[in-house]
């Protein structure tokens, strides 16, 4: 009883860990383009998550039994009751990190990771079902992305133009006034001095589609699409990320599989409303600048690639399928920050390492 409840923790744990590094990848580029405030779309990305997690009741069966490690460790390893407390802590510790840093890392990766180091610590991992049902499609997915990202915006794009919408950057031009003497009782007086133009960096420039689709406004249709587009990401990774998480819950006797599933959503919920400011930075800003045409192309590109894969039980991680989609936008534009895409990149590789080394030597204390 006692280690079924310390799995319930950890797992918990982990599904906070989740939210807090995934939430705002689905609104990240609502946040970078001014759609929303920061607040308002971790809230949105919130809900649209919850519902995702609540959709993986009925769609998630085949994800989760293929994170239960059926076939990829021995059977006398996934007899133990440590193995999933294993994996939960060392997920979660590897997740939590990376959050506290501000570094947008795969829990799927973090799971794959866990799993395979205490395979290799009980001497009991099929190497051959690890490629099968996880390298391929982890390795794939984000290659994926890139090149159906590129595609997508030039479609779009080409359909834009097409349609006489235009893609303009305003500028802001005005009189000045500066004061020129200061009266007695504290007041200044201003004189008009002319017109002024300013500068600012290229980032923070204000790009909007001007034109009409049917009679409505050109970017309030984007801006629409965009939000949509947004939710949609959210919801597939709350469809995708649960099951994977709620694997480890799954067979405990004082839990239903449906209590397991609604728990882990509480906690995506959660992490994802309290603590997702650092990722959110990263995802919003850093990695590439957008306009909305080219961040809608992004999104719909990850929503349609993570709930393809969701439904056919496929374990792709919805946070490189997300990098990949900016990534192929960042390529096709010449604007990725390519630091900080190196960055992530080394957190790609190291993530499953890290979680494997934790979960060996957490397997190694507790079966000496």
């Amino acid at each position: 009883m006692l280690i079924g409840i310390l799995i319930v923790v950890f797992a918990f744990a982990l599904a906070f860990a989740n939210g807090a590094n995934d939430n705002s990848k689905g609104v990240a580029t609502l946040i970078g383009g001014g759609i929303l405030s920061s607040k308002r779309a971790v809230l949105f990305a919130g809900l649209a998550t919850l519902l995702g997690s609540v959709a993986a009741i009925w769609y998630g069966a085949e994800l989760a039994s293929k994170f239960k490690g059926k076939g990829i460790v021995d059977a006398a390893i996934l007899s133990s009751a440590l193995f999933p407390l294993c994996v939960a802590i060392a997920s979660s510790t590897t997740v939590l990190l990376a959050t506290r840093i501000g570094m947008p890392i795969s829990t799927t990766h973090a799971l794959v990771g866990s799993i395979i180091g205490i395979g290799l610590a009980g001497n009991g991992l099929n190497w051959n079902a690890v490629w099968s049902k996880f390298f391929y499609p982890l390795l794939a997915a984000p290659l994926t992305a890139v090149g159906v990202s590129i595609v997508a915006y030039a479609i779009f794009r080409k359909i834009r133009i097409n349609m006489g919408i235009t893609d303009q950057t305003c500028l802001c031009l005005g009189e000045v006034d500066h004061p020129v003497a200061i009266n007695h009782d504290g007041t200044a007086s201003f004189t008009e001095t002319g017109l002024e133009l300013t500068l600012d960096q290229k980032s923070n420039c204000v790009r909007r589609y001007e034109g009409d689709v049917f009679g409505i406004d050109a970017q309030a249709i984007v801006n629409r699409l965009h939000l949509l587009s947004a939710g949609a990401i959210s919801f597939a990774r709350g469809l995708n990320d649960t099951p994977k998480i709620a694997a480890l819950l799954i067979g405990l006797s004082f839990l239903t599989d449906r209590n397991a599933v609604a728990l882990v959503g509480a906690g995506i919920l959660a992490g994802g409303l309290l603590m997702v400011r650092r990722v959110s930075q990263t995802m919003s800003s850093g990695i590439t600048t957008m306009n909305d045409g080219q961040a809608f192309s992004a999104n719909l590109t990850t929503a349609f690639l993570v709930i393809f894969a969701s439904r056919w039980g496929l374990p792709v991680s919805t946070t490189h399928v997300t990098c990949g989609s900016l990534f192929g936008i960042g390529l096709l534009t010449k604007q990725g920050d390519s630091k900080v895409i190196g960055s992530i990149v080394l957190a790609w590789i190291t993530t499953l390492p890290i979680a494997g080394v934790i979960g060996a030597l957490c397997w190694v204390l507790f079966t000496r």
